[in-house]
């Protein structure tokens, strides 16, 4: 059983990292837009960026002065259990952020929507969310463990949704990906370069879902299992570094780090589609917990398993290995 104290100050140490200290893929991605930037403006503010991400580390501080909104995910492996159950595990990550957010300090921008009552500490209804994931143990293991990611997003802009039809395809995605990224830089509704994420399917909430986790909880670099769709990826990268906007909109070629896309299953007359940008400060922790106190910490969410990309009724890993 996974101790519940164990749980919050792991929590707390995430919140922290998560702030302060830029993801190595998303490190190395700016670090290679700055060395193909040519647009002045564009290649000042890259500059500036990698300058300030030390700073922060050095310092301690949060890397940019709007710490965002946290948010949890919390993918737990089949045979884990938690001290006091799952009330208790969101009690301990409520109070994780509370404290974070005086202890970082982070902002608090949590606020009722319209009486805008603030705690100052970035819990209120529905604050911060938490969403879960589940993962069968791998052949021969015991999946006992729990992984707590935190995910500090903007939370204002920088994120659209259409509902697209079947006949549109792939050209009609296109379009809207375009649409989104020059509204995005053109009216400042993001902070560039950013890890642009796309849902694809699924009901509205699930698409915007799909399009969230993508942009948070992929990788830079990594690819789609569906090739076809990796090979989207991978071209909308190009086509989204093709429009001549760089860092904050500037005049550049490098508005996306890389482009990640998920899909989901959907009404068979409609195509939903959602774009999401993980912006400039791709705040981001990961910490697997087991039950005999480890704690291993990584940059890699590793959300996105064969699970749970699953088509099928039952879960049979060696079909979908050998597929």
């Amino acid at each position: 059983m996974i101790p519940i104290n164990l749980i919050q100050q792991t929590a707390e140490t995430l919140m922290d990292k998560a702030a302060i200290e830029i993801p190595q893929d998303y490190l190395d991605g700016l670090q290679e837009a700055a060395k193909t930037e040519d647009g002045d403006l564009s290649s000042f503010v890259l500059q500036a960026m990698l300058e300030n991400y030390e700073a922060a580390k050095d310092d301690r501080r949060a890397m940019c002065g709007d710490t965002g909104v946290p948010r949890w995910f919390v993918k737990m492996g089949n045979d884990a259990l938690v001290e006091g159950g799952m009330i208790a595990l969101e009690t301990a990550l409520r109070r994780a952020t509370a404290n974070a957010t005086n202890g970082v300090p982070l902002r608090p921008n949590r606020v009722h929507p319209l009486w805008r009552t603030d705690h100052d500490n970035n819990v209120g209804i529905g604050a911060p969310e938490i969403e879960y994931g589940f993962e069968p143990a791998a052949q021969g293991e015991k999946a006992n463990w729990i992984d707590l990611i935190t995910v500090h997003k903007g939370g204002l802009f920088g994120t659209d949704y259409r509902m697209l039809f079947p006949s549109d395809g792939v050209q009609g995605v296109k379009r809207f990906y375009l649409d989104s990224l020059i509204a995005f830089g053109k009216r400042g509704l993001a902070c560039q370069p950013a890890i642009i994420g796309i849902g694809l399917g699924g009901s509205k909430d699930v698409c915007m879902s799909l399009g969230k986790r993508a942009s948070t909880l992929r990788i830079v670099g990594s690819r789609n299992s569906d090739h076809k769709i990796a090979k989207m990826e991978d071209d909308f990268k190009e086509l989204g570094n093709s429009i001549g906007m760089g860092a904050m909109g500037f005049v550049g070629k490098n508005m996306v780090i890389d482009c990640n896309i998920e899909v989901g299953y959907c009404h068979t007359g409609g195509m939903p589609m959602s774009v999401h940008a993980f912006c400039l400060s791709s705040r981001r922790a990961v910490a697997r917990i087991y039950p005999d106190g480890r704690v291993e910490h990584r940059t890699d969410p590793d959300w996105f398993t064969p699970y749970q990309r699953r088509e099928t009724v039952d879960w049979e890993p060696m079909l979908e290995a050998a597929e």
